[in-house]
């Protein structure tokens, strides 16, 4: 839920603040005035894109701040803060911490619809109507739908697998050649996992090995021979705990003294231990040297790593098998693809039965909103047209389309075709209600919703958005009086200024809000108009 928005230089705006209700919220002001830059703040502040165009003119950067509260647990609100330069340089944090705008949208986006001319459109394009009965039929649907997912990736990668197979089947002479040269080179060395990078690490070591035993044998008697560091160390901590007795401060010093006497014998006793393994064994270190030799051979041949040696290896291995096994491959790949296809048939039939036992309630709710509306007869319905399987994609194996009826004797066609712009909206709106106990959003803000409705349309459509603002919060940009009457918070948006126009913003109330009323109605406030708004408000 939106607690409160704070927009600075976004578009006519330079500073405008709001509290939206947690009910229902209306914009209202004549055309042109700026209402729907107050919109604009509200999506950049729930993660969609911008340029630097929405920058008031003048201004170096616009800046949106606001608070929501995302959910039960958010007791203290989430705090919002969007800027974007002149130069479209760009910058939104989530409680004070940098964000990426996908992390808005994500975190602050899914709980905001915002149902505006976009929406509208939306809801002409086919793809985007089998969302409507996932809603609505809910966990039945996901986990439908999650099963289809799993079984489609399947069969792609069962596909892919016997493609494969098919074409190390029908490798040509030369390729197969090759094949056969590789696993000769690499066999010849017969490398193990790891064996190089312990090689590396072993070679430094048997190469130097006589001068390492010869600096290790010096420092051991330099530390515990015959007047080395431990005798020498060994006195001074003799002296100073003698003196000790006299000044506790140098008994301080013996502590640490002895400290590192403990450090020294350590280190002598583990330069003995590694003097006692040092072994010079000239073979051996030959035959490591003719080792490493053969593995850098490999890298030149089939690297850069190992990592890639073993990976030549292995698809020479499949060529070569796949030219010995006589078939038995590519029948086992066959068997599994057939048995992916009918796993993913069972889990496409599933998905469908789901949506359309869903369907009827669904397009019912709808209408009988749409009917509330005063759409007459109008009716929807939703069609499913099994698509062939080259066509099966994550949405689904069929087309589902929402059709629209204009009148109960009249064909269903799609909606986009037979459907004026303020049906369209009202569709939506009907649908978004049907759908409101359904979906995770907590606030709708409507743009234009209220597109050529007048009249008893118009009474009709505030009283669905009152019924909408009982279990959403609801923000409205509109232009009619009876829908700004049903508000509980009213802002009047004007412009000001001629030569650097400005969006101002202000809540009205009381006597201010009975005039706005009046003027959505008649134009101005006469004695009748007044008269008419302070009836609707009561």
């Amino acid at each position: 839920m939106l607690a409160s928005l704070h927009a600075r230089d976004v578009a006519l705006i330079h500073d405008a603040s709001i509290e939206p209700a947690d009910g229902l919220t209306v914009l209202t002001g004549e055309t042109g005035t700026g209402k729907t830059a107050l919109l604009s703040a509200v999506k950049l502040a729930v993660g969609e894109r911008a340029d630097a165009t929405s920058v008031r003119e003048g201004a170096d950067a616009l800046e949106v701040e606001a608070l929501f509260y995302t959910g039960p647990d958010d007791l203290d609100g989430t705090v919002v803060r969007r800027r974007l330069s002149a130069d479209g340089r760009g910058r939104a944090t989530i409680d004070g911490s940098l964000a990426s705008v996908r992390e808005l949208a994500e975190r602050i986006g899914s709980t905001v619809d915002l149902c505006g001319q976009h929406e509208h459109q939306r809801l002409l394009s086919p793809a985007t109507h089998v969302e409507l009965v996932d809603a609505w039929a809910g966990d039945a649907a996901s986990e439908a739908l999650a099963a289809y997912r799993a079984a489609l990736d399947h069969a792609r990668a069962a596909a892919e697998e016997l493609e494969e197979v098919r074409a190390l089947m029908h490798a040509s002479d030369e390729r197969l050649a090759d094949a056969e040269f590789v696993l000769r080179r690499i066999g010849e060395v017969n490398p193990r996992e790891g064996e190089y990078e312990e090689l590396r690490e072993a070679l430094p070591i048997a190469e130097h090995a006589e001068q390492l035993l010869q600096n290790a044998e010096a420092a051991c008697e330099a530390l515990s021979g015959d007047e080395g560091a431990l005798d020498i160390v060994g006195e001074a901590h003799r002296l100073l705990e003698a003196a000790s007795i006299h000044d506790k401060n140098l008994g301080a010093y013996a502590d640490t003294l002895d400290d590192a006497i403990a450090t020294i014998e350590d280190v002598a006793r583990d330069l003995r231990s590694y003097c006692d393994r040092m072994d010079i064994d000239e073979e051996e270190l030959v035959r490591m040297q003719m080792r490493y030799s053969a593995f850098q051979g490999l890298l030149r041949s089939f690297g850069p790593g190992m990592e890639r040696v073993f990976e030549r290896k292995a698809a020479a291995e499949a060529v070569v098998a796949a030219h010995m096994d006589g078939g038995e491959r590519e029948r086992a790949a066959r068997e599994a693809v057939d048995a992916a296809e009918k796993a993913l048939a069972d889990a496409a039939a599933a998905l469908d039965r789901v949506r359309k036992e869903a369907a009827p309630e669904l397009c019912s709710s709808i209408s009988k909103q749409m009917a509330r509306l005063e759409m007459g007869s109008a009716e929807v319905e939703l069609s499913f047209e099994p698509l062939p399987r080259s066509q099966w994609t994550a949405a689904g194996p069929s087309r589902v389309e929402l059709l629209y009826r204009p009148a109960a004797g009249m064909a269903a066609r799609p909606l986009k075709r037979i459907a004026s712009g303020g049906e369209i909206s009202r569709v939506m709106l009907a649908a978004k209600v049907v759908l409101g106990a359904a979906d995770a959003v907590d606030t709708l803000v409507f743009d234009e919703v209220d597109a050529g409705v007048g009249g008893a349309t118009a009474v009709a459509l505030a009283t669905v958005l009152a019924d909408l603002a009982r279990t959403h919060q609801v923000l409205v940009v509109t232009h009619l009086a009876q829908v700004a009457a049903r508000a509980e918070r009213h802002y009047v948006v004007q412009k000001t200024g001629d030569d650097m126009p400005e969006t101002v913003i202000r809540e009205v109330a009381g006597e201010e809000r009975v005039h706005e009323i009046a003027r959505m109605l008649s134009g101005d406030a006469t004695e009748a108009s007044l008269a008419h708004a302070r009836e609707m408000l009561a």
